[in-house]
Formats: structure tokens, C-alpha cells, sequence
């Protein structure tokens, strides 16, 4: 049986990882500045993530939700304390894309609608639903298709407003990146969030904060979402959350009254997936990782401002997208094949810095020095 070849890959094989750095086969060291599409959020073999996991795997590695499992419990409180969201709730599974589909359908159960607002440039995963509401007709399936779905130029509060107007009561939810990922690191304005949950409150409507790339922490504050000063019904998380282990979730307000069998799954919120979870969340508090992602995202962003070749410099904390000239189309490339250091990329020409929360100044001068020699 050969793979299924759908993912164009960098003829790189990883063999050992260690904070923000990675080594290949042939001993090469690697800065790695997109932790595997954000998912790095502590470090590579952290040693408390390793102790966490390991401790557990020793003991019971998974069970299923038909019996108690405490470390689920523990890791709500955890959660609560870090988001700042004590009183909601939490469901766990297995990917953002699956926590983006619970979510969708949970506001659906809440006020029986079917019809949700999405916008241009979004990204939301790959199964059915999540699917629906992203902004790429090549990856939707025609049995992915529905009419329930309204797309909106992102950011543009009057055709908001006027989709509301014209069919507030019949639209479920809302859902928007703080920032998006995939979309080229485009940031939400705060009036538009804010304008988004003043008409999700007057029409019933559900507010979906997708936090998968741009929550935990990332951009100094624990949602993107937060720095609008407004609160979510439903923040979805994967990526970050478990440090490279498959976990993810959604946070649900208390006005969700949850009834048995409405959500499920089989492998979320098993043993190990909790306890990776806990490991993040506990090395966050204990060393003050947004702070730091902020920070050093701070710094980064100021330095790259300062190159007249950029286009655009887009993002918050280390959350950053760095817009480039066709002419210098290459940049991303060259940094990994010459200067050795992984970043994403959002097409055209978008250079995307998703790097550990515990990334150093040092490491981003690093990354800053090599850029400047590619860029001359």
C-alpha cells in the first residue's frame, strides 16, 4: 500500500526536537519558527509535557466516556483559571476541525436555525460542515455543498448589518478567526467583534469564536477574540492545546444547557490527551508564556516593520504574517534551505511566524538576521 498523495512535502525528515529547534537525519539544525501549523505551543519534549504524558501512559492510558475520567474535570478548572472563562463549559474531541463542527451544530440545537454567516478568507477545517464555512470551493466536496451557508466580506460591519436585517431570524451563528490563519494573518477589527456580538444578542444568533490557530495563548492574551473586550457564546481550540498530542475543544457559556447524547466521541478527552492538555496549560502559568508571546511577538513585528521590502506586516504577539513583493516569492525557501529555519506560508506571498510561546529574543534574532540577507 503506497500513501495517499495529497500533502507536497519538503524532502526533510525530522529525527529529534528540543525547544524551538529540530534536527534531521543528517544532524542539520533547524530554528523552527511554525511548530507544525501552530501546534508547538511549549517547546518541542518539554520535559514537563514528557513527565506528564509518561506518568500517565503508565498508569491508564485510555478509557471511554462512559466512566469517570477526573483528569477531564481537572483540566475544566485548569482551563477556566488560564481563559479567564470560569463559568463555561467544556466538551473535549480530538481536532479543530471537529471542535468547529460540534460548535456549529451545538448553536443550531440552541435556537433551531440553520443558516450561518462566515466571511471571506476564512478557514475552518476539512470535514463536513467545517468545510462548508471555509472560503476554498476547491477543498468543498459536492457533498459538502449547502445553501446554509452566507459568506461575507470580512471585516465590512454594513453588510453584516444588513444580512441581519434581511435574515436575522433565521441565522444560527456566526463564526470568525480572531485572526486568520490560513486567510494571511488578517486580524478582526475589535469594532467588528464587538459589532458581531451586539447583533448575535439581538437576533439570538450564536457567537463562534474559532481559536484554533489563534487562541491558547498565542497572542498574548488567551483568545484573539479577548483583545475586542467582548466575550464569545462558543471559543473552539485544537492545535496548541495539547503540544503536538491530538486534543482540542470548545468552551461553551453557561446559557447551553447541555442534555446526554447532544455531543460525542470516542477518543476525546481520553487520559493522555488530558494530561498533555494540563501539561500545556500548567507550563503557561508557570512561566508566563503570553506574556512572553507577546512580548517577543512585539519585538518581531517592530523589527519587520523597519524592512522597506516587506509589503505588509500583519498579526499580534506570535501570531505573524509577513507580506512579500512577487519578486521576493523565494524568501520562504531560502530560509529553510539555506538558513535552515522552518516558517508557514498563506498564498500568495505570505510568510507565516507561528513559533513555541516560549520563543527567545535570541531566537527571533536569529530568524530577523537571516531575513535581512534574503531580502537585500
Amino acid at each position: 500500500m503506497n500513501l495517499f498523495d495529497v500533502y507536497p512535502l519538503n524532502d526533510i525528515e525530522i529525527t529529534k526536537a528540543a525547544g524551538s529547534n529540530v534536527w534531521d537525519a543528517n544532524g542539520q539544525q533547524y530554528l523552527d519558527l511554525y511548530g507544525g501549523h501552530a501546534v508547538i505551543s511549549i517547546g518541542h519534549t518539554n520535559p514537563h509535557y514528557l513527565s506528564r504524558l509518561t506518568d500517565q501512559l503508565n498508569k491508564v492510558g485510555f478509557y471511554s466516556n462512559s466512566v469517570k475520567i477526573p483528569l477531564q474535570v481537572q483540566l475544566a478548572e485548569k482551563l477556566g483559571e488560564v481563559s479567564g472563562k470560569k463559568d463555561f463549559q467544556l466538551f473535549l474531541c480530538n481536532s479543530g476541525a471537529e471542535a468547529n463542527e460540534n460548535a456549529l451544530k451545538l448553536a443550531s440545537f440552541y435556537n433551531g436555525r440553520k443558516k450561518v454567516i462566515a466571511f471571506t478568507g476564512a478557514f475552518h477545517g476539512r470535514t463536513s460542515l467545517a468545510v462548508a464555512v471555509t472560503d476554498n470551493p476547491k477543498i468543498v466536496a459536492p457533498v459538502n455543498q449547502t445553501e446554509n451557508v452566507i459568506f461575507l466580506p470580512h471585516n465590512n460591519e454594513v453588510a453584516l448589518e444588513e444580512t441581519f436585517k434581511a435574515q436575522g431570524n433565521e441565522i444560527c451563528a456566526v463564526i470568525i478567526e480572531g485572526i486568520q490563519g490560513v486567510g494571511g494573518i488578517k486580524e478582526a477589527s475589535k469594532s467588528f467583534l464587538q459589532k458581531i456580538r451586539s447583533l448575535c444578542d439581538e437576533y439570538n444568533a450564536v457567537y463562534i469564536a474559532d481559536s484554533v490557530q489563534c487562541g491558547y495563548g498565542r497572542t498574548g492574551l488567551f483568545y484573539s477574540h479577548d483583545w475586542a473586550g467582548v466575550e464569545a457564546d462558543v471559543y473552539t481550540m485544537a492545535k496548541g492545546m495539547g503540544n503536538g498530542f491530538p486534543v482540542a475543544g470548545i468552551a461553551i457559556a453557561p446559557k447551553f444547557k447541555p442534555w446526554h447524547g447532544e455531543l460525542g466521541t470516542t477518543f476525546g478527552g481520553n487520559h493522555l490527551a488530558c494530561a498533555a492538555a494540563l501539561a500545556v496549560l500548567e507550563v503557561m502559568e508557570q512561566d508566563n508564556l503570553m506574556k512572553n508571546a507577546e512580548e517577543v511577538g512585539n519585538y518581531l513585528i517592530t523589527e519587520l516593520k523597519k524592512f522597506e521590502q516587506v509589503k505588509e506586516v500583519r498579526g499580534r504577539g506570535l501570531m505573524i504574517g509577513i507580506e512579500l513583493p512577487e519578486e521576493l516569492a523565494h524568501v520562504k525557501k531560502e530560509l529553510l534551505f539555506k538558513h535552515f529555519i522552518f516558517t508557514g506560508e498563506a498564498k500568495p506571498n505570505v510568510i507565516r511566524l507561528l513559533p513555541a510561546l516560549n520563543l527567545t529574543k535570541s531566537h527571533a534574532d536569529e530568524f530577523l538576521s537571516a531575513f535581512k540577507k534574503l531580502v537585500k
